[in-house]
């Protein structure tokens, strides 16, 4: 594609001066730069009247989040642009440099529909909160997925017109927008491409507005909520395995008699709770049901096989085998639900 429009998008809440050094270089670069003041109050406005020297800037009259300022701002371009363009999202606070907008604008006119994100180098130089969260949020979404992101937090994003209707319609009003677009790609087969960037921290990150409590359970919501709903079938499997275990204890074939019996009890219970309450799946129930039901046959023989493993091979007592067999299983079976039989509904 030969797209000479870019456009730099930079939601900002709160922002320091740093807001207009960072829009003043884009525009000398050739950027055509939208800022979205997501509710500041009077207290900035001093800044975003300075802005618009540099660019358009579009008004929340409230803090709606992150999500609702980027998604606002596509809208706007969408309606007034025509294609074809490049968008490259930024932050306010001077942390990503222009020359970097820049090669992932290059990066996203070669692959068109691909996303492009600025990966930053997280070894050195890093405040802790900042590279512990990516960590952690990097292992999560590959477990989640399947799909391996280095940089997963970052912001500095960059994408083709003919990717804007997704963008545009991805869920999210706050910081896990930019998670639910990482999932929605992920979920669609759509590439992600991974461009080196700079690592810039002014202050140790001090400026951020990210609540470590509230946003990041916004982000984990789902594997949260996939592990109480397994920890809750798992608590009933692990009950009615004692039941059973006593009621069949006379018999050669008990143990395994027991560990099917109660497999099959608590799996119908986690069927429709991660259905309905985690995945939100608009799968046909039946097609669901029946993958579902695959999915439980292989892992019922593998976690029996291995149970029987751990108590007759090992001598473990069965009541530690068993919590030590689900928890083998636990990831292989959320990715496996996660990408194959409780798919999202797509846009």
């Amino acid at each position: 594609m030969n797209c000479k429009t870019r456009i730099a998008l930079i939601p900002a809440y709160e922002p320091t001066e740093l807001l207009l050094s960072v829009m003043e270089i884009a525009a000398d670069e050739g950027f055509i730069v939208i800022t979205v003041d997501d509710g500041s109050g009077i207290g900035y406005a001093d800044i975003f009247e300075a802005a618009e020297k540099f660019g358009t800037v579009l008004f929340n009259s409230e803090n709606r989040g992150k999500g609702a300022a980027l998604k606002m701002g596509f809208k706007y371009i969408a309606e007034r642009f025509e294609e074809p363009y490049t968008v490259v999202t930024m932050d306010a606070d001077g942390q990503h440099a222009v020359t970097d907008a820049m090669n992932v604008c290059c990066a996203a006119e070669t692959y068109e529909n691909t996303l492009i994100l600025g990966s930053r180098s997280l070894e050195q130089n890093v405040p802790l909160r900042s590279r512990l969260g990516n960590s952690i949020t990097r292992l999560v979404f590959k477990a989640s997925t399947g799909v391996k992101i280095y940089d997963t937090q970052t912001g500095l994003r960059a994408f083709s017109s003919r990717l804007m209707p997704i963008m545009v319609n991805i869920p999210g009003e706050r910081y896990e927008y930019e998670m639910n677009v990482l999932l929605y790609f992920a979920d669609s087969g759509l590439p992600v491409k991974e461009v080196p960037i700079l690592t810039i921290y002014f202050e140790n990150n001090a400026g951020s507005h990210f609540n470590t409590i509230k946003d990041s359970y916004k982000i984990y919501r789902e594997i949260i909520k996939f592990s109480l709903s397994s920890l809750s079938c798992f608590v009933i499997d692990y009950l009615l395995f004692g039941l059973f275990s006593v009621l069949l204890s006379g018999l050669s074939t008990g143990l395994t008699a027991s560990n099917i019996a109660a497999r099959i009890i608590s799996g119908t219970v986690n069927f429709s709770m991660n259905r309905e309450l985690v995945f939100k799946s608009s799968e046909n129930i039946y097609r669901a049901g029946a993958k579902y039901i695959l999915l439980a046959v292989v892992i019922l023989i593998g976690n029996t096989l291995v149970l029987n493993a751990l108590v007759y091979g090992l001598g473990l007592n069965r009541f530690i085998a068993k919590p030590l067999t689900e928890i083998i299983f636990f990831g292989l079976s959320f990715l496996v639900q996660r990408l194959f039989i409780f798919r999202r509904q797509t846009i």
